[in-house]
């Protein structure tokens, strides 16, 4: 049996293949061609006691089989034209069926049904016969003022039975949610309930616990006040003199973090000064070459101003004079001698690159500051005029001092 009702139809063809099964018992180029090859060699068996064999044959045997077997029932509603056009439009909705027309249920019919959708409602048997009665009475009093409607105002409101069924289905709808909400409901109350009980519980703990505490309650109160006394007592003989005296201390030691400050300003003037000096000096140390120191090596009576420039790098770097005598023939110490040793290092530059600026003998620049840095032809400029190597050392004595000046202040 195939059931097809009304509110199955998405779409109109739907309709138009029914009409098709009850006139034909088949649905036009239902079937593909291997659905359809299948199909006859399924019948073919049965179709071959009948001597039915060609293709046409088999498929008429498989349709006949259809409409012999199928059994087709439409369940639609009058309401509305949708169920005339159909009509209209498929002819074989009443020329191939049968028509069963449902009018409206009788009381007995009405009381049965409702009995049969409240026993599933879990109610008991004084409300279940309240309301079998009320829905009944609802659905006739709607039939009544429905027909009253239409000969007053010719007006249709259809009333029928699926409407009495949709009553029930809201009702058990309506049900369901009121009894989940008042469950809901009973819980939360039960739970709240629980938790008053518990919270006296606790309340009652707690002031027992209150009143067996008092005597340690009172005894606390008074130590702490005893201790507040002697918190105070204190203060005033022990703290705030010696508040007095570290505000003093500090009043101190802020007069020497700003000495301190003026001191470091001043080595830090002192330093900018400096660093400029001593990197052109390295600068020009780097400018020196190796033929230029050769070019010295080779004078035989080397200029002043490249003596007195390695004499005073001999000073710095604390190398001995040797005994000689000068042009009047007086002994004196000679520093030629040990320049031209000097000279001959080959890693002469790196030597004074790497020198311990920072820890220079106070003597030395003694001697540096009141022999050679005083004469006036102790320059890099004259220097430069004896020899370019010349310069370059002459620069570095120059800033050795500067440094070592900018290192007396940052010790003091």
């Amino acid at each position: 049996m195939f059931l097809f009702s009304d509110s199955q139809i998405k779409d109109e063809a739907f309709v138009e293949d029914i009409n098709n099964i009850l006139n034909a018992g088949e649905v036009p180029n239902m079937f593909l061609a291997d659905e359809r090859m299948q199909i006859l060699e399924a019948v073919q068996p049965a179709a071959a006691l009948l001597g039915l064999e060609s293709p046409l044959q088999l498929w008429s045997f498989f349709v006949s089989q259809c409409k012999k077997h199928l059994h087709v029932v439409l369940c639609m509603s009058p309401i509305g034209d949708a169920f005339r056009e159909r009509l209209r439009a498929n002819p074989s909705l009443v020329n191939c069926c049968t028509i069963d027309w449902f009018g409206t249920w009788p009381n007995d019919a009405l009381e049965a049904v409702a009995l049969k959708q409240l026993n599933e409602m879990e109610l008991n048997a004084s409300t279940q016969k309240m309301l079998v009665g009320l829905c009944q009475a609802m659905h006739v009093q709607v039939q009544a003022a429905s027909a009253r409607y239409l000969a007053e105002l010719g007006r249709h409101n259809y009333v029928t039975p699926a409407s009495y069924l949709e009553l029930l289905s809201a009702f058990k709808n309506l049900l369901e949610s009121k009894r989940s909400t008042n469950a809901a409901t009973r819980r939360r109350y039960a739970v709240g309930l629980g938790k008053l009980a518990g919270s006296a519980a606790q309340v009652a703990g707690m002031q027992q616990e209150l009143v067996a505490m008092q005597p340690q309650l009172i005894k606390t109160v008074a130590e702490v006040e005893e201790l507040m006394t002697k918190i105070a007592h204190d203060k005033k003989v022990v703290v705030e003199p010696k508040a007095a005296v570290v505000r003093g201390e500090e009043a101190r030691a802020q007069e020497k973090a700003a000495a301190a400050k003026a001191i470091k300003d001043e080595c830090e003037a002192d330093l900018a000064e400096a660093i400029p000096i001593l990197n052109d000096a390295l600068s020009a140390l780097d400018t020196i070459k190796e033929a230029d120191i050769a070019y010295i090596k080779k004078l035989a009576n080397p200029p002043s101003a490249i003596k007195l420039v390695l004499e005073a790098v001999c000073v710095v770097l604390d190398i001995k004079p040797v005994k000689g005598k000068d042009e009047t023939g007086k002994a004196s110490m000679d520093y030629w001698k040990p320049s031209l040793g000097l000279l001959a290092d080959k890693d002469l530059i790196g030597r004074l690159k790497t020198y311990d600026k920072d820890n220079i003998p106070p003597k030395i620049m003694a001697i540096i500051r009141s022999t050679y840095l005083t004469d006036e032809g102790f320059t890099p400029e004259n220097a430069k005029r004896a020899s370019p190597a010349a310069e370059g050392l002459c620069k570095w004595v120059h800033a050795m001092s500067s440094y070592d000046k900018v290192g007396i202040v940052h010790i003091k």
